[in-house]
Protein backbone atom coordinates (compact mmCIF):
# COMPACT_ATOMS: atom_id res chain seq x y z
CA UNK A 1 0.00 0.00 0.00
CA UNK A 2 3.07 2.63 0.34
CA UNK A 3 4.08 1.65 -2.66
CA UNK A 4 0.70 2.48 -4.40
CA UNK A 5 0.59 5.59 -2.69
CA UNK A 6 4.54 6.81 -3.55
CA UNK A 7 3.69 6.14 -7.38
CA UNK A 8 0.29 8.08 -7.00
CA UNK A 9 2.35 10.92 -5.32
CA UNK A 10 4.85 10.79 -8.27
CA UNK A 11 2.41 10.75 -10.68
CA UNK A 12 1.00 13.89 -9.43
CA UNK A 13 4.14 15.69 -9.32
CA UNK A 14 4.19 14.32 -12.94
CA UNK A 15 0.70 14.96 -14.11
CA UNK A 16 1.01 18.68 -14.00
CA UNK A 17 2.53 18.99 -17.63
CA UNK A 18 5.41 20.32 -17.06
CA UNK A 19 6.19 20.77 -20.86
CA UNK A 20 4.48 24.27 -21.03
CA UNK A 21 6.96 25.83 -18.15
CA UNK A 22 10.23 23.84 -19.68
CA UNK A 23 9.14 25.47 -22.84
CA UNK A 24 9.03 29.02 -21.62
CA UNK A 25 12.41 28.25 -19.82
CA UNK A 26 14.05 27.30 -22.75
CA UNK A 27 12.58 30.27 -24.95
CA UNK A 28 14.06 32.65 -22.18
CA UNK A 29 18.06 30.45 -22.07
CA UNK A 30 18.02 30.65 -25.66
CA UNK A 31 16.92 34.53 -25.39
CA UNK A 32 20.00 35.31 -23.62
CA UNK A 33 22.40 33.58 -25.80
CA UNK A 34 21.19 35.48 -28.56
CA UNK A 35 21.20 38.76 -27.25
CA UNK A 36 24.82 38.69 -25.98
CA UNK A 37 25.98 36.93 -28.62
CA UNK A 38 24.62 39.81 -30.99
CA UNK A 39 26.19 41.98 -28.35
CA UNK A 40 29.75 40.41 -28.48
CA UNK A 41 30.28 40.69 -32.40
CA UNK A 42 29.28 44.57 -32.61
CA UNK A 43 32.59 45.12 -30.15
CA UNK A 44 35.10 45.93 -32.33
CA UNK A 45 32.49 48.52 -33.59
CA UNK A 46 31.84 49.70 -30.67
CA UNK A 47 35.77 50.24 -30.03
CA UNK A 48 35.87 51.97 -33.30
CA UNK A 49 33.33 54.05 -32.65
CA UNK A 50 34.59 55.17 -28.88
CA UNK A 51 37.79 55.71 -29.85
CA UNK A 52 39.07 53.25 -26.87
CA UNK A 53 42.61 51.74 -26.85
CA UNK A 54 42.33 47.38 -26.70
CA UNK A 55 43.60 48.74 -22.68
CA UNK A 56 40.91 51.11 -22.34
CA UNK A 57 38.28 48.62 -24.04
CA UNK A 58 39.54 45.83 -21.49
CA UNK A 59 38.60 48.14 -18.55
CA UNK A 60 35.36 49.14 -20.07
CA UNK A 61 34.57 45.37 -20.72
CA UNK A 62 35.22 44.70 -17.16
CA UNK A 63 31.88 46.48 -16.30
CA UNK A 64 29.87 43.68 -17.67
CA UNK A 65 31.70 41.15 -15.16
CA UNK A 66 31.50 43.44 -12.81
CA UNK A 67 28.14 44.02 -12.86
CA UNK A 68 27.32 40.23 -13.34
CA UNK A 69 29.20 39.20 -11.00
CA UNK A 70 27.24 41.23 -7.76
CA UNK A 71 24.05 41.01 -9.60
CA UNK A 72 24.34 37.12 -9.22
CA UNK A 73 25.39 36.82 -5.55
CA UNK A 74 22.32 39.12 -4.97
CA UNK A 75 19.71 37.39 -7.23
CA UNK A 76 19.86 34.22 -4.99
CA UNK A 77 17.68 35.95 -2.02
CA UNK A 78 15.38 38.39 -4.71
CA UNK A 79 13.96 34.30 -6.24
CA UNK A 80 14.04 33.09 -2.50
CA UNK A 81 11.92 36.35 -2.04
CA UNK A 82 9.94 37.09 -5.21
CA UNK A 83 10.16 33.38 -6.64
CA UNK A 84 12.75 33.13 -9.85
CA UNK A 85 9.79 33.23 -12.69
CA UNK A 86 9.22 36.74 -12.17
CA UNK A 87 13.10 37.77 -11.53
CA UNK A 88 13.24 35.84 -14.40
CA UNK A 89 11.24 38.40 -16.83
CA UNK A 90 12.52 41.76 -14.97
CA UNK A 91 15.65 40.45 -15.89
CA UNK A 92 14.78 39.76 -19.63
CA UNK A 93 13.35 43.28 -19.44
CA UNK A 94 16.48 44.87 -18.71
CA UNK A 95 18.73 42.99 -20.44
CA UNK A 96 16.59 43.84 -23.83
CA UNK A 97 16.90 47.41 -23.07
CA UNK A 98 20.42 48.01 -22.02
CA UNK A 99 21.96 46.37 -24.93
CA UNK A 100 20.26 49.50 -27.07
CA UNK A 101 22.94 51.33 -25.01
CA UNK A 102 26.62 50.85 -25.96
CA UNK A 103 25.97 52.69 -29.58
CA UNK A 104 25.03 55.65 -27.48
CA UNK A 105 27.79 56.03 -26.17
CA UNK A 106 31.39 58.14 -26.88
CA UNK A 107 33.20 57.63 -24.25
CA UNK A 108 35.27 54.53 -22.59
CA UNK A 109 33.80 56.19 -19.43
CA UNK A 110 30.06 55.87 -20.63
CA UNK A 111 30.57 52.81 -22.26
CA UNK A 112 31.74 50.89 -18.88
CA UNK A 113 29.15 52.43 -17.03
CA UNK A 114 26.46 51.16 -19.29
CA UNK A 115 27.73 47.63 -19.29
CA UNK A 116 27.53 47.77 -16.06
CA UNK A 117 23.94 48.15 -16.43
CA UNK A 118 24.38 45.43 -19.21
CA UNK A 119 25.88 43.00 -17.07
CA UNK A 120 24.12 43.33 -13.89
CA UNK A 121 21.15 42.06 -16.33
CA UNK A 122 22.67 39.30 -17.83
CA UNK A 123 24.16 37.94 -14.40
CA UNK A 124 20.65 38.70 -12.94
CA UNK A 125 18.61 36.53 -15.84
CA UNK A 126 21.55 33.87 -15.38
CA UNK A 127 20.79 32.89 -11.89
CA UNK A 128 16.98 33.32 -12.24
CA UNK A 129 15.96 31.23 -15.24
CA UNK A 130 19.27 28.16 -13.89
CA UNK A 131 16.88 28.58 -10.42
CA UNK A 132 13.72 27.66 -12.10
CA UNK A 133 15.08 24.88 -14.21
CA UNK A 134 16.70 23.08 -11.12
CA UNK A 135 13.29 23.47 -9.62
CA UNK A 136 11.61 21.60 -12.88
CA UNK A 137 14.35 19.10 -12.72
CA UNK A 138 13.69 18.52 -9.28
CA UNK A 139 9.91 18.24 -9.92
CA UNK A 140 10.20 16.02 -13.11
CA UNK A 141 12.99 14.04 -11.70
CA UNK A 142 14.86 14.19 -14.90
CA UNK A 143 18.37 15.35 -15.61
CA UNK A 144 17.08 17.88 -18.40
CA UNK A 145 19.55 20.76 -17.25
CA UNK A 146 21.54 20.47 -20.55
CA UNK A 147 18.46 20.92 -22.94
CA UNK A 148 18.59 24.20 -21.22
CA UNK A 149 21.93 25.40 -21.84
CA UNK A 150 21.57 23.54 -25.28
CA UNK A 151 19.10 26.69 -25.77
CA UNK A 152 21.53 28.65 -24.78
CA UNK A 153 24.20 27.55 -26.83
CA UNK A 154 21.76 27.60 -30.01
CA UNK A 155 20.48 31.26 -29.03
CA UNK A 156 24.16 32.61 -29.42
CA UNK A 157 25.18 30.59 -32.69
CA UNK A 158 22.27 32.18 -34.09
CA UNK A 159 22.99 35.72 -32.60
CA UNK A 160 26.46 35.68 -33.44
CA UNK A 161 25.66 34.09 -37.11
CA UNK A 162 22.82 37.20 -37.27
CA UNK A 163 25.40 39.64 -36.43
CA UNK A 164 27.73 38.50 -39.05
CA UNK A 165 25.44 38.38 -41.25
CA UNK A 166 24.29 42.35 -40.92
CA UNK A 167 27.53 43.41 -39.73
CA UNK A 168 28.72 45.14 -43.22
CA UNK A 169 25.04 46.41 -43.67
CA UNK A 170 23.94 47.67 -40.54
CA UNK A 171 25.15 50.05 -37.85
CA UNK A 172 25.46 49.22 -33.98
CA UNK A 173 22.89 51.61 -33.24
CA UNK A 174 20.42 49.87 -35.65
CA UNK A 175 21.63 46.24 -35.20
CA UNK A 176 21.69 46.36 -31.28
CA UNK A 177 18.46 48.26 -31.43
CA UNK A 178 16.75 45.64 -33.33
CA UNK A 179 17.97 43.06 -30.85
CA UNK A 180 16.51 45.06 -28.16
CA UNK A 181 13.41 45.03 -29.74
CA UNK A 182 13.17 41.68 -30.31
CA UNK A 183 14.00 40.86 -26.76
CA UNK A 184 11.52 42.77 -25.72
CA UNK A 185 8.76 41.33 -27.91
CA UNK A 186 9.71 38.00 -27.11
CA UNK A 187 9.22 38.65 -23.14
CA UNK A 188 6.22 40.30 -24.06
CA UNK A 189 5.06 37.11 -25.44
CA UNK A 190 6.85 34.79 -23.24
CA UNK A 191 6.77 36.76 -19.82
CA UNK A 192 3.00 36.59 -18.72
CA UNK A 193 2.93 33.26 -19.96
CA UNK A 194 5.67 32.33 -17.03
CA UNK A 195 4.63 34.99 -14.83
CA UNK A 196 1.30 32.62 -14.64
CA UNK A 197 3.05 29.27 -14.31
CA UNK A 198 3.57 28.18 -10.53
CA UNK A 199 7.00 26.86 -9.39
CA UNK A 200 6.56 23.22 -10.16
CA UNK A 201 5.75 20.96 -6.94
CA UNK A 202 8.52 19.74 -5.01
CA UNK A 203 9.05 16.05 -4.81
CA UNK A 204 6.74 14.06 -2.45
CA UNK A 205 9.23 13.30 0.33
CA UNK A 206 11.22 16.69 0.50
CA UNK A 207 6.77 18.19 0.34
CA UNK A 208 6.35 16.20 3.02
CA UNK A 209 9.52 17.23 5.17
CA UNK A 210 8.47 20.31 4.54
CA UNK A 211 5.18 20.49 6.23
CA UNK A 212 6.71 19.16 9.43
CA UNK A 213 9.66 21.51 10.33
CA UNK A 214 11.50 24.67 8.97
CA UNK A 215 14.17 24.33 6.38
CA UNK A 216 17.68 24.28 8.42
CA UNK A 217 20.33 26.56 7.83
CA UNK A 218 22.30 25.78 5.23
CA UNK A 219 25.37 23.88 7.33
CA UNK A 220 29.05 24.04 6.47
CA UNK A 221 29.09 20.45 4.68
CA UNK A 222 26.52 21.73 2.30
CA UNK A 223 28.17 24.89 1.36
CA UNK A 224 31.71 23.08 0.68
CA UNK A 225 29.97 21.11 -1.61
CA UNK A 226 28.17 24.12 -3.51
CA UNK A 227 32.08 25.60 -3.64
CA UNK A 228 33.21 22.26 -4.55
CA UNK A 229 30.28 21.50 -7.98
CA UNK A 230 31.03 26.03 -8.21
CA UNK A 231 34.76 25.04 -9.08
CA UNK A 232 33.52 22.53 -11.50
CA UNK A 233 31.49 25.10 -12.92
CA UNK A 234 34.63 27.23 -12.91
CA UNK A 235 36.85 24.69 -14.82
CA UNK A 236 34.39 24.23 -17.41
CA UNK A 237 34.09 28.26 -18.12
CA UNK A 238 37.52 29.15 -17.84
CA UNK A 239 38.15 26.58 -21.35
CA UNK A 240 35.22 28.36 -23.05
CA UNK A 241 36.49 31.97 -22.48
CA UNK A 242 40.17 30.64 -23.31
CA UNK A 243 38.78 29.28 -26.50
CA UNK A 244 36.66 32.22 -27.88
CA UNK A 245 39.24 34.29 -27.22
CA UNK A 246 42.66 32.49 -28.47
CA UNK A 247 41.63 29.70 -30.35
CA UNK A 248 41.32 31.07 -33.43
CA UNK A 249 44.58 33.13 -32.86
CA UNK A 250 46.20 29.99 -32.42
CA UNK A 251 45.42 28.15 -35.70
CA UNK A 252 46.21 31.53 -37.66
CA UNK A 253 49.20 32.15 -35.75
CA UNK A 254 50.76 29.02 -34.90
CA UNK A 255 49.24 26.64 -37.72
CA UNK A 256 49.77 29.20 -40.22
CA UNK A 257 45.73 28.43 -41.18
CA UNK A 258 44.05 31.15 -43.14
CA UNK A 259 41.37 33.46 -41.40
CA UNK A 260 38.16 31.57 -42.64
CA UNK A 261 39.91 28.25 -41.42
CA UNK A 262 40.92 30.01 -38.49
CA UNK A 263 37.29 31.36 -37.51
CA UNK A 264 36.18 27.90 -37.43
CA UNK A 265 37.90 26.62 -34.93
CA UNK A 266 35.50 28.24 -32.12
CA UNK A 267 32.65 27.35 -34.22
CA UNK A 268 33.61 23.27 -34.19
CA UNK A 269 34.18 23.54 -30.26
CA UNK A 270 30.36 25.56 -29.94
CA UNK A 271 28.82 23.60 -32.33
CA UNK A 272 30.26 20.54 -30.43
CA UNK A 273 29.22 21.69 -27.11
CA UNK A 274 25.18 22.44 -28.74
CA UNK A 275 25.35 18.86 -29.72
CA UNK A 276 27.12 17.70 -26.31
CA UNK A 277 24.10 19.26 -24.43
CA UNK A 278 21.17 18.12 -26.95
CA UNK A 279 22.17 14.48 -25.64
CA UNK A 280 22.89 15.31 -22.26
CA UNK A 281 19.75 14.24 -20.75
CA UNK A 282 20.15 10.91 -22.06
CA UNK A 283 23.72 10.53 -21.07
CA UNK A 284 22.75 11.80 -17.46
CA UNK A 285 20.29 8.87 -17.37
CA UNK A 286 22.44 6.23 -18.59
CA UNK A 287 25.82 6.80 -16.71
CA UNK A 288 24.66 9.63 -13.91
CA UNK A 289 26.05 12.65 -12.93
CA UNK A 290 29.22 11.57 -11.47
CA UNK A 291 30.24 9.45 -14.34
CA UNK A 292 29.69 12.08 -16.72
CA UNK A 293 31.47 14.88 -14.84
CA UNK A 294 34.55 12.24 -14.67
CA UNK A 295 33.68 11.17 -18.36
CA UNK A 296 33.25 14.69 -19.84
CA UNK A 297 35.94 15.93 -17.87
CA UNK A 298 38.75 13.52 -19.02
CA UNK A 299 37.88 13.34 -22.93
CA UNK A 300 37.71 17.40 -22.60
CA UNK A 301 41.30 17.29 -21.29
CA UNK A 302 42.53 14.67 -24.03
CA UNK A 303 40.59 17.06 -26.71
CA UNK A 304 42.63 19.86 -25.89
CA UNK A 305 45.74 18.44 -25.53
CA UNK A 306 45.70 17.59 -29.18
CA UNK A 307 43.85 20.63 -29.99
CA UNK A 308 46.84 22.87 -28.32
CA UNK A 309 49.79 20.51 -29.36
CA UNK A 310 48.74 19.15 -33.07
CA UNK A 311 51.04 19.79 -35.38
CA UNK A 312 48.50 20.19 -38.04
CA UNK A 313 45.01 22.53 -38.38
CA UNK A 314 42.56 19.72 -38.77
CA UNK A 315 44.21 17.89 -36.09
CA UNK A 316 43.63 20.93 -34.02
CA UNK A 317 39.98 21.38 -34.92
CA UNK A 318 39.51 17.91 -33.83
CA UNK A 319 40.66 18.14 -30.58
CA UNK A 320 38.86 21.55 -30.55
CA UNK A 321 35.48 19.10 -31.33
CA UNK A 322 36.46 17.11 -28.94
CA UNK A 323 36.92 19.57 -25.97
CA UNK A 324 33.82 20.98 -26.94
CA UNK A 325 32.23 17.78 -26.39
CA UNK A 326 33.66 16.88 -23.17
CA UNK A 327 32.94 20.41 -21.79
CA UNK A 328 29.42 20.55 -22.80
CA UNK A 329 27.32 18.90 -19.82
CA UNK A 330 29.84 19.73 -16.95
CA UNK A 331 28.45 22.95 -16.45
CA UNK A 332 25.04 22.30 -16.08
CA UNK A 333 25.53 19.32 -13.78
CA UNK A 334 27.44 21.61 -11.38
CA UNK A 335 24.84 24.25 -11.37
CA UNK A 336 22.03 21.98 -11.40
CA UNK A 337 23.62 20.59 -8.48
CA UNK A 338 24.63 22.95 -6.61
CA UNK A 339 20.84 24.63 -6.90
CA UNK A 340 19.11 20.90 -5.60
CA UNK A 341 21.68 21.37 -2.70
CA UNK A 342 21.55 25.19 -1.63
CA UNK A 343 18.29 26.57 -3.79
CA UNK A 344 18.80 29.56 -5.71
CA UNK A 345 21.61 30.76 -3.22
CA UNK A 346 23.86 27.86 -4.68
CA UNK A 347 22.87 28.56 -8.25
CA UNK A 348 24.20 32.07 -7.61
CA UNK A 349 27.66 31.18 -6.02
CA UNK A 350 28.28 28.04 -8.87
CA UNK A 351 26.96 30.33 -11.51
CA UNK A 352 29.42 32.97 -10.06
CA UNK A 353 32.27 30.98 -9.86
CA UNK A 354 31.56 29.66 -13.16
CA UNK A 355 31.76 33.41 -14.56
CA UNK A 356 34.80 34.11 -12.80
CA UNK A 357 36.21 31.06 -14.69
CA UNK A 358 35.33 32.56 -18.17
CA UNK A 359 36.94 35.83 -17.05
CA UNK A 360 40.23 34.17 -15.61
CA UNK A 361 40.63 32.01 -18.87
CA UNK A 362 42.14 34.88 -21.55
CA UNK A 363 44.33 37.47 -19.29
CA UNK A 364 45.37 34.26 -17.87
CA UNK A 365 46.27 32.50 -21.04
CA UNK A 366 47.42 35.90 -22.93
CA UNK A 367 50.17 35.51 -19.58
CA UNK A 368 51.57 32.32 -19.99
CA UNK A 369 51.62 32.83 -23.44
CA UNK A 370 53.97 35.50 -22.97
CA UNK A 371 55.97 33.37 -20.69
CA UNK A 372 56.02 30.58 -22.52
CA UNK A 373 54.04 29.58 -26.24
CA UNK A 374 50.61 30.03 -26.53
CA UNK A 375 50.47 26.36 -27.37
CA UNK A 376 51.48 25.49 -23.86
CA UNK A 377 49.20 27.87 -22.55
CA UNK A 378 46.02 26.50 -24.27
CA UNK A 379 47.23 23.24 -22.49
CA UNK A 380 46.00 24.70 -19.06
CA UNK A 381 42.51 24.14 -20.08
CA UNK A 382 43.37 20.36 -20.25
CA UNK A 383 45.03 20.51 -16.91
CA UNK A 384 41.57 22.70 -15.46
CA UNK A 385 39.34 19.69 -17.15
CA UNK A 386 41.52 16.97 -15.79
CA UNK A 387 40.68 18.33 -12.48
CA UNK A 388 37.01 18.82 -12.84
CA UNK A 389 37.36 15.03 -13.95
CA UNK A 390 39.49 14.46 -10.41
CA UNK A 391 36.93 16.76 -8.12
CA UNK A 392 33.91 14.26 -9.76
CA UNK A 393 35.52 11.11 -8.85
CA UNK A 394 34.86 13.09 -5.16
CA UNK A 395 31.58 13.86 -5.85
CA UNK A 396 29.69 10.86 -4.67
CA UNK A 397 31.48 10.23 -1.80
CA UNK A 398 31.37 13.83 -0.58
CA UNK A 399 27.61 13.69 -0.71
CA UNK A 400 27.15 10.61 1.16
CA UNK A 401 25.69 10.92 4.15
Amino acid sequence: MPLINKARSHSVVRGRSPGRLRLLLTVFFALDGFVFAGWVVRIPAIKEQTGASEGDLGLALLGVSAGAVVTMLITGRLCRRYGSHPVTVVCAVLLSLSVMLPPLTHSVAALGAVLLVFGAAYGGINVAFNSAAVDLVRAMDRPIMPTFHAAFSLGGMVGAALGGLVAGSLSPTRHLLGLGLVGLLVTALAGPALLREPPPPAPPEEAAEREHRTPPRLTPRTRRLVVVFGLIALCTAYGEGALADWGALHLQQDLDTSPGLAAAGYSCFALAMTVGRLSGTTLLERLGRTRTVVAGGTTAAAGMLLGSLAPTPWAALVGYTVAGLGLANLFPVAVERAGTLAGPTGVAVASTLGYGGMLLGPPAIGFMADWFTLPVALTSVAALAAVAAVIGLGIRRAEAP
